[in-house]
């Protein structure tokens, strides 16, 4: 799709649809039990996103872009936003009692037949709302609602297994042994972050303008660190063991999988926080990636012609990344070769972010996102640093070369991996 093109509301609606749907199913397989309940301390209750899910297409569409009326003003306000606090301390109390589910449904409900009114009937391209541009509302709505699908299965990853045996599991792939990763020189050479505006559809505002970054000559490793090599990091210093792993009793480890505990497997990358991936790099002398450091290692080429995805122009698919709600696992790494980048790097998009060096901030002529203001400014704190890549469930839709990822270098829980960097 060109970046003048009209929306297609046939195939808005669908993937509104679709999305609503999955959304739908993922809270319909949860037990009871746990709707009120924080598995992470550090975000709300499942209640919450079920809500935030419809509030948010109806504040970001019916009344902030189209300037229509919402639904119900109370649950307009006590859904519109999640929360990010540093630790447990600051977690923000007073929103309780939540409503109950019925009434939670009933609202989104309503919700989704004004959304599908408007996505058949309303004028949703216009140059002269800001938040109509190119249909920058409808797109932001779509991606928005995939993104936090992601964050609810690495939540329901913290609930015991028994509240959850109707969740879908996915590939899970254990079989493989390690493969060796090789140190991997890359030249000198610009790495272009981000997109212009106008260039694709939609990008969100910490996507643009582009920037160019002149990368000098650095290493990196052609796999992700594995379970394996961490096991050796926990054993030589005692460190804390990340939120995927437990202890089975018996002086082993176990992956706390979706579903069931799962022998560690040792080929599978390990995800854990950022802060523990640059223990890691400097108990092994290394470092992690930068962004543009990552971005030319994942899009750059010897010729200097920068490829849509590290492997080419060819979208997303099972063959190349372990990606697009393929699984809430990892795979081994090394296990999608067709993958990797021009330089051989391997496993950069799918099978877990990517944490780099890098500060979330916005790059110069940054602007907010009209349709949604808050989304990144609030973050650039210097407490959240870029990730890169995509998950086993991040939506294809968001596997593009420009979009960037954050959080707090201490979170744990999200599906993230790492790589090591060296060089100067």
């Amino acid at each position: 799709m060109a970046a003048s093109a009209a929306l297609d509301r046939r195939a808005v609606k669908e993937t509104y649809v679709t999305q609503r749907a999955r959304s739908r199913a993922f809270f319909d397989a949860l037990d009871e039990s746990v709707y009120y309940t924080r598995p992470i301390a550090l975000r709300n209750p499942f209640v919450f996103y079920e809500g935030h899910l419809p509030a948010f297409v109806v504040n970001t569409l019916l009344k902030r872009a189209l300037g229509r009326p919402g639904i119900d003003e109370r649950l307009e306000v006590l859904f519109a936003r999640g929360i990010d606090p540093e630790d447990e301390a600051a977690v923000p109390t007073g929103t309780s009692p939540w409503p109950s589910r019925e009434e939670v449904l009933r609202y989104g409900a309503e919700a989704d037949a004004a959304i599908l009114d408007a996505l058949e009937n309303a004028e949703l391209v216009r140059e002269d709302e800001p938040c109509l541009v190119n249909g920058e509302a409808v797109r932001a709505i779509l991606e928005h609602e995939v993104m936090h699908q992601e964050t609810l299965l690495y939540m329901a990853h913290r609930l015991p297994y028994e509240t959850k045996r109707r969740l879908p599991q996915g590939l899970l792939d254990t079989s493989a042994s390690p493969h060796a990763s090789r140190t991997i020189a890359i030249p000198a050479g610009e790495a272009r972050l981000g997109v212009d505006f106008g260039e694709i559809p939609f990008a969100w505002d910490n996507e643009k303008p582009s920037l160019s970054v002149r990368v000098p000559a650095f290493s990196i490793e052609s796999l992700p660190v594995t379970n394996g090599e961490y096991l050796e990091f926990v054993r030589a210093t005692d460190r804390p063991l990340p939120s995927f792993w437990e202890r089975d009793g018996e002086g082993g480890f176990v992956w706390r999988g979706m579903k069931k505990a799962i022998p560690l497997p040792l080929s599978w990358p390990v995800w854990t926080s950022g802060d523990d991936a640059a223990a890691f790099a400097a108990w092994r002398g290394r470092r992690l990636p930068t962004e543009a450091e990552w971005h030319r290692a994942a899009y750059g080429t010897p010729d200097g012609v920068d490829r849509a995805q590290p492997w080419g122009g060819e979208p997303v698919d099972a063959s190349r990344a372990h990606a697009d709600f393929a699984g809430t696992e990892p795979v081994p790494c090394g296990a999608r070769p067709c993958g990797a980048s021009a330089w051989g790097i391997e496993d950069l998009v799918g099978n877990g972010w990517e944490w780099t060096s890098t500060p979330f901030g916005g790059f110069p002529g940054f602007a907010p996102t009209a349709s949604y203001p808050n989304y990144s400014a609030d973050f650039f704190d210097g407490k959240h640093w870029v990730m890169r890549g995509g998950s086993p469930a991040t939506d294809a839709s968001l596997i593009r070369r420009s979009f960037r990822n954050w959080f707090r270098s201490e979170y744990p829980y999200v599906y993230a991996k790492f790589r090591l960097a060296g060089g100067r």
